[in-house]
């Protein structure tokens, strides 16, 4: 955990004050002091990734009712509408942001919300939702690993290269098991590559989110990414939604889509935005290993989805190697230090503070001693 904090902190520390002030922001929208009362990084990120655990399971129930156009559009549009309600009520007390200063949340919300989410509703009309929540959090610390150490911000320590092996060979053998099982063959190859698209996209949204939403709080900046993501989603689901058989669908299809856009998309997109911008994306990455097991259980207990032998063995070899790439390493050079809102460092500032306080009571005593010489 050393090393992802360390690699956090080199990926986002152009977003080091800017981070910190869109944290003191985010208390003020929520109602909340900053840092203390918004909640342990760690605890955030922990439910977010048990609400997506479960959404694998629950997106493939939808899609098996609704064209995985609609299904997308459906869980992220409710999710939009959520947040802007949520914004409405909790954000008044935030700073007006331009037009221009929302762009770059908007485009996060193109890549994290719409291109992900494209493909992991077209991947799921095409393999079991078990696959998506081996390969997706899985591969994407494995990628985001590697862009950090291809861009030179993490050392290529060898245990971190033979991780990144590792993960090849491992998500090779999990494709090679999908194109060779029984339950789905060829076109259950196909989803798993477009799972393999999605975790391109969410290692990429991860990377690019902490700069992205610098100097805006979580809440506001969620809210503008999700929208964006769902305006794209609506034009794609567009053709599909006449054809829908609306007065068709279980009482448990719309508690689904329910859970889907409050659940895994407003609250949770929202916990992962404030947890990846306390603690930086590789850290946050390394969180996505909480999700296989969660979705598994699903999967398998609810869904009865199974993988293959070989799948098996492929799943075990990309974990392995995924831990192995996200745990080893660190940032080049060593990590800096957490920038206060001055850019100055915190260890820095808490140095002048006690410098400041020993000059101060060095001239009281200085003051006092010459009082009594007199």
């Amino acid at each position: 955990m050393d090393t992802g904090t360390n690699a956090s902190t080199d990926t986002s520390t152009g977003t080091g004050g800017a981070a910190d002030a869109g944290t003191g922001t985010a208390g003020t929208e929520s109602g909340a002091s900053p840092g203390r009362r918004a909640g342990h990084p760690y605890l955030l990120l922990l439910t977010t990734m048990a609400l997506w655990g479960v959404a694998f399971s629950s997106s493939k129930a939808v899609v098996a009712d609704v064209p995985h156009t609609v299904g997308a559009f459906l869980r992220f549009g409710g999710g939009a509408l959520a947040l802007l309600v949520a914004l409405r009520f909790l954000g008044r007390g935030g700073p007006p942001v331009p037009v221009r200063g929302a762009w770059p949340a908007m485009a996060a919300g193109v890549l994290g919300v719409f291109a992900y989410n494209g493909c992991f509703f077209w991947g799921l009309s095409l393999a079991p939702a078990l696959d998506a929540g081996i390969l997706i959090p899985v591969l994407s610390p494995v990628l985001t690993s590697a862009f950090l150490l291809v861009t030179g911000r993490e050392r290529p320590s060898a245990g971190r290269v033979l991780g990144l092996g590792l993960g090849l060979v491992g998500a090779a053998i999990f494709f090679l098991g999908a194109g060779g099982s029984a339950a789905g063959g060829g076109e259950r190859l196909w989803g798993d590559a477009l799972f393999l698209l999605s975790a391109v996209c969410w290692a990429a949204y991860t990377l690019a989110g902490p700069r992205a939403m610098a100097g805006m709080a979580p809440l506001r900046a969620t809210t503008y990414a999700m929208c964006a993501g769902a305006a794209l989603l609506g034009v794609l689901a567009a053709p599909d939604l006449p054809a829908t058989e609306w007065s068709e669908l279980s009482v448990s299809t719309w508690l689904n889509l329910a859970y889907l856009a409050v659940g895994a998309a407003a609250v949770a997109n929202l916990l992962y935005y404030r947890g990846v911008r306390r603690v930086g994306p590789a850290t946050a990455s390394l969180m996505m290993f909480t999700v296989p097991v969660i979705n598994t259980l699903c999967a398998t207990l609810v869904l009865g989805e199974s993988l293959g032998r070989l799948q098996g063995v492929g799943a075990g070899v990309l974990l392995a190697g995924a831990l192995l790439a996200a745990t080893r390493g660190g940032p080049r050079g060593g990590a800096r230090p957490p920038r206060g809102p001055g850019g100055q460092s915190r260890a820095g500032a808490s140095r002048a503070r006690r410098n400041s306080s020993n000059v101060s009571m060095s001239g009281r005593s200085a003051r006092s001693d010459g009082m009594s010489a007199r």
